[in-house]
């Protein structure tokens, strides 16, 4: 019975790529008419290969991402991973947006790897996004899953909507925010971390 199950899975994803194949065809004859000349041959193959990569956060989960803890030892401070870069897709408009992130909390019990915010944040950008949304999510999982004082997470980014369409400001960057905890209700404990955050 297994076996059929997995025979069953497979057929259905090839009939989904089948599908996914056969619209890039019908959308690329549109604009170009000539699906068939090389440079074009393969371009449906290699969108959905390409949008199996890009849209990859689907299938990670937040929870296993910052699964693996160590004890904090004591340590009360600002934990700060900056600069992490990042690549996203807008939900408006399918274009890319990409940038950079810090991600900030204070522990209490546990930390967790520093790799492991860096995976949070692609985790939440390989998705159908919008800027906010990832800034949001990445401090509200650090927040119900390490339990910490407070989580922040600030992203930079340039988005490709506003750089090569509509009003094609190719110097534009948008800040987001996203402050939990004592990040939220300690003035202090915010201005520690903006400074952290400028030098």
């Amino acid at each position: 019975m297994e076996g059929k199950v997995i025979f069953m899975t497979k057929k259905i994803q090839q009939d989904e790529a089948k599908r996914a194949i056969e619209t890039l065809v019908r959308f690329i004859e549109n604009f170009d008419g000539d699906v068939l000349r090389e440079g074009l041959k393969r371009t449906p193959e290699r969108v959905i290969d390409s949008y199996l990569e890009i849209f990859s956060g689907y299938s990670d989960d937040a929870k296993t991402i910052l699964d693996a803890t160590f004890n904090a030892e004591g340590y009360d401070g600002i934990v700060l991973l900056q600069d992490i870069e990042f690549h996203s897709t807008c939900e408006h408009h399918l274009l890319p947006f990409s940038g950079k992130a810090s991600v900030a909390y204070i522990p209490v019990d546990k930390i967790v790897g520093i790799s492991k915010l860096a995976r949070l944040v692609d985790m939440h950008a390989r998705r159908l996004q919008n800027q906010e949304r990832i800034t949001k999510s990445i401090a509200n999982d650090l927040e119900s899953i390490l339990k910490p004082l407070g989580s922040a997470v600030i992203i930079d980014a340039s988005h490709g909507c506003m750089v090569c369409r509509g009003v094609k400001k190719q110097q534009s960057i948008m800040t987001t925010s996203a402050m939990n905890g004592v990040f939220f209700d300690n003035s202090e404990a915010r201005s520690e971390l903006l400074q952290l955050i400028s030098r």
